[in-house]
């Protein structure tokens, strides 16, 4: 078990009770998503936490795979959507870096306050392409640290050590669209509430 895991499976139950810290913008970014959505979708959420995401796409979709790092968050998620009953969500506990499927498999896939918290993003980003049929989309919502606090870099490392924070890379807006085009994809849509917000990108393969 990695140290982020540990980290991830700690915090899982306070996790799953906090209320939405912007929900005006987690709406906006809902009803964006959605807007791209359509019934016949094979869709792909890596990152999903407790699955609350998941869970309010799924009506609009075929199929969601949702996959987490955490053992206990993906128990959280999949209680959630047992109690409201979705039954069109698999989750599994799975990096995408684990993961195996066919490429040109899913219509969409969803990498949501995750690509800050991964060793390689160009890896995760190259491979969610390869993933992607023709046209697909992958939306994004990432916190790039790099043009706000700049200075965790120096103390990001010695809070993992010490437990208090999981792997988390800073990095800034524009490095994150150069890694996105450098894999082929094309900024299709690109909104960011304020600095110090993470920034939503709906990228097309």
């Amino acid at each position: 078990m990695t140290t982020s895991t540990k980290f991830w499976d700690k915090i899982a139950d306070k996790y799953s009770k906090q209320p939405i810290a912007d929900e005006v913008s987690y709406q906006k970014k809902l009803t964006v998503t959605q807007e791209y959505f359509n019934p016949d979708m094979e869709v792909l959420e890596f990152g999903c936490g407790t699955g609350g995401t998941a869970i309010i796409h799924a009506p609009f979709v075929k199929h969601i795979r949702a996959i987490d790092i955490s053992e206990k968050m993906i128990s959280i998620a999949q209680s959630k959507a047992e109690t409201k009953k979705i039954n069109n969500i698999t989750f599994e506990q799975l990096t995408i870096e684990e993961l195996k499927a066919e490429n040109n498999t899913y219509d969409a896939v969803l990498g949501l306050s995750i690509l800050h918290l991964l060793e390689d993003k160009e890896g995760a980003i190259a491979k969610v392409y390869s993933l992607l049929k023709p046209e697909g989309i992958f939306v994004t919502s990432t916190t790039c640290m790099g043009d706000f606090m700049g200075w965790f870099k120096l103390i990001g490392p010695i809070g993992k050590i010490l437990g208090f924070f999981p792997l988390v890379k800073v990095f800034k807006i524009d490095e994150l669209i150069k890694s996105l085009t450098n894999a082929g994809f094309r900024i299709d849509y690109q909104w960011q509430p304020s600095k110090d917000k993470a920034i939503f990108i709906v990228a097309k393969k």
